[in-house]
């Protein structure tokens, strides 16, 4: 986990094979945290060229979380296989509200992160759990 001590992260709940999935305590330092343990995954992945793009958008997915949600945040990545090759990458809280995508005014601060996952991603969705929602994306891997 490249530096991180065990008690940023609630737990590292499954890192080897295809999935890697990781809960953190909703406070502000998941945000960092869920940046640096996802590119470290995908760096071990051989994947490096969509770090920067999963980054960033598991930090808008964070954010939204941290900004409605009281309890721990899952993120989750499935490595591909096959030829077209697809990365999943899924954000969950407890929070059982599904967001929605809105325009943002010019002037607004925020309101952007799914504008931002909708336009970056090859498809995106949201779906309610047992115990809130997850959003998730897909990202094409470069060939």
């Amino acid at each position: 986990m490249g530096g991180l001590l065990a008690w940023e992260v609630i737990g590292v709940i499954d890192t080897e094979g295809d999935c890697a999935e990781w809960s953190f305590p909703a406070e502000p330092g998941a945000v960092r945290r869920a940046r640096t343990v996802v590119r470290g995954q995908l760096r071990s992945w051989g994947l490096d060229a969509l770090g920067d793009v999963t980054a960033l958008l598991v930090s808008e997915l964070v954010t939204n979380s941290l900004r409605h949600a009281t309890g721990p945040i899952g993120v989750r990545l499935v490595r591909p296989a096959g030829i077209a090759a697809t990365l999943l990458v899924e954000v969950s809280d407890p929070l059982p509200d599904l967001p929605r995508e809105r325009a943002a005014r010019f002037d607004e601060e925020g309101g952007r992160g799914l504008q931002l996952v909708a336009h970056s991603s090859s498809r995106w969705g949201t779906r309610p759990a047992d115990a809130g929602k997850t959003v998730w994306f897909e990202l094409s891997v470069p060939g």
